[in-house]
This record gives C-alpha cells, structure tokens and sequence, in this order.
C-alpha cells in the first residue's frame, strides 16, 4: 500500500467516525508507521504495551521518538502485578510459560482498548512470519473492530528506503545486532542464518506474542 493510499484509508476512517489506535513497540522498523501517522493523523493514540520487562533503552527511545514526532503515545501496563507472575515453582512466567507471559502482559491489556475503538492500524508485514503472510489488509478484530495493515505488502528494502528518505533515527540496539526488539529476557541478536522474528523467545517454538494469532478473526 502506497503511502497516499494510507493517508487516503486513514482519513476515510475518520470521516465514517471510526475510532483508530495503534500500539508500537518502537523499533527502528516501528517508526515508518509512527511517523505516516504523525503526517497524516496525529491524533490517533500509540499504545506502549509496557510489559515491564522492555530494554532500558527502549523506553528511552519511545519518549524520544513521542517528543520528535509529536504523537500521542499512551502508557499501557499489565493488570497482572509482577509479584502474581510466576508458576507453582516461584519462576517468573517469561521463563516457564512465555505464552501465559505474553497473555498477561500483552493480549490481556489490549483487550480493553480494542472495546472502546473500531479500527487498531497494525503494523504488521507479511514478510516477517507464516503468521503473518497469511494475514489481509483488513481482517476482523475481537469485540467488532477491524484490524487495518497498511505495511502489510512492504518488506524490508520498502523500510529501509522510507527511512533513508525521511532520515529516521534507529534504535539504539540495532548498532549491537539486535534486530526484532521485545522484552529483555525473550530477545537475543539475530544471527546470519536466522529470519528476523527467530530472534525472539530463541529455542522455543514461538514467534508470536499472541496479539497477531489470538487478537484476529480469522476467515
């Protein structure tokens, strides 16, 4: 999708009087559709799903990136207190059950603000996983909402060349090798051989939080 066929989709949203959000978790990657938002509907909300487990220099990065693009980031925290985080053994549940992790802190949150909007502008692509290729520009969303791809088609020499053409800053862990960024003890640097999304929950069979395989209505 072009980028003025997305200004075109988002302001046609907002004339029918859809209520739109997006969550980012601000990697370098994140920011093309960050900063399409900020040029052409910067008053949507960005929710920060705030695990508690984000790199130091993550959160650093998104308040840096709120102030530069002008967006209307909004913090949102688990339900579930650290403390209540942990299996039988007392081990914190990103270390024994990363599903169950990923639901606390991440699907569970979102649930509340998918019932009060109508469309989450994802910015998912189908270059990153099986999951997500089999997604479409536009599915159904639990509780009635749409969930819109516009970077659906992109893949990453799209990114990079959008990011050249409006100089957008980088991460700062991209510089040490890491390229898909998420919470801290389930994110390691990718190596040569693997796909960007192996770098996340390394050894297990998982590459998904469960936002884009529980949140959807699949067809």
């Amino acid at each position: 999708m072009t980028e003025e066929r997305i200004e075109e989709k988002l302001a046609s949203y907002a004339q029918e009087g859809k209520k739109m959000f997006t969550t980012s978790s601000f990697q370098s990657h994140s920011l093309v559709l960050l900063h399409l938002i900020s040029r052409f509907q910067p008053t949507i909300p960005i929710y920060f799903i705030n695990t508690g487990y984000h790199f130091p220099e993550t959160v650093a990065f998104k308040d840096l990136i709120a102030k530069e693009f002008g967006l209307n980031v909004i913090n949102l925290p688990s339900q579930t207190p650290r403390y209540m985080q942990t299996d039988s053994q007392g081990r914190l549940l990103f270390a024994s059950d990363p599903d169950y992790c990923c639901f606390l802190n991440k699907t569970q949150p979102l649930e509340a603000i998918l019932m009060s909007h109508d469309v989450w502008i994802n910015g998912v692509r189908a270059d990153q996983s099986a999951v997500r290729k089999a997604m479409k520009e536009e599915q159904p969303a639990p509780h009635g909402t749409v969930r819109f791809h516009p970077m659906l088609d992109w893949d990453s020499k799209a990114i990079f060349q959008y990011q050249k053409k409006y100089n957008l800053p980088k991460h700062p862990l991209d510089a040490q090798g890491y390229m898909s960024i998420g919470c801290e003890p389930c994110t390691r640097k990718l190596d040569p051989n693997m796909q960007e999304r192996e770098a996340r929950w390394f050894g297990l069979n998982k590459t998904e939080c469960g936002l884009h395989t529980d949140l959807i209505v699949k067809s």
